[in-house]
């Protein structure tokens, strides 16, 4: 076992103000972050992402899957998801997750992104299934990716590239007062995988 207290110090805050980012870079080597990326291709149940608007359902090529320590209800975009198990695989990536930023997860989503015409618009993880203000753990693999953030009020933004195997946390009041996009871009033909670990409150079950 892991002790979530004795991970190294914490990158420094990309934020300015009113929220931490830390950006940990690849945590996994060459070797293993090629490989979870082709058991998370070929391994997870990838399903369309459905959201719903004006009275219509609308359904994204980018692909996505909802899993949780128990069966999670998770509801945005009008759409609610159940989650699935964690499979052993999901269970190690969570492990490195918690072991390098010492906080726990209990349920994650993921997104398959195809290349780069899928992207992600402007948002912000405010979910009320969500913890507030709690931490948000993004582990990428696959193609780098631009990623970006905005604040709410001053409109000041920051970017940076999410690397094959690595590890980018959000935390404290962001969400709050910066929202986030994966743009989308022309130059990447290949896929990205990204998984971000979170902590839903135990009263939101699936009954």
């Amino acid at each position: 076992m892991f002790d979530l207290f004795s991970e190294s110090p914490a990158p420094a805050n990309l934020l300015h103000r009113d929220g931490v980012v830390n950006y940990y870079g690849p945590v996994v080597n060459q070797h293993d972050a090629d490989f979870y990326y082709q058991q998370l291709l070929t391994d997870i149940d990838w399903q369309p992402d459905r959201s719903s608007m004006f009275g219509k359902t609308i359904e994204t090529a980018r692909k996505i899957a909802w899993v949780g320590e128990q069966p999670f209800h998770y509801t945005y975009s009008n759409n609610t998801k159940i989650a699935q198990p964690f499979t052993p695989l999901l269970q190690q990536l969570k492990s490195i997750a918690q072991r390098e930023t010492g906080e726990s997860y209990n349920a994650c989503l993921l997104n398959l992104y195809h290349d780069g015409s899928e992207g992600m618009a402007w948002h912000s993880d405010g979910e009320k299934d969500l913890k507030k203000n709690g931490a948000i753990a993004s582990l990428s693999f696959g193609a780098e990716r631009k990623f970006a953030f905005k604040h709410k009020q001053t409109q000041e933004t920051i970017s940076l590239y999410l690397q094959h195997g690595s590890l980018l946390v959000m935390k404290g009041v962001t969400q709050s007062h910066w929202l986030h996009r994966l743009p989308p871009t022309k130059s990447v033909t290949t896929p990205r995988i990204n998984l971000t670990f979170r902590t839903i409150e135990g009263q939101n079950l699936a009954r």
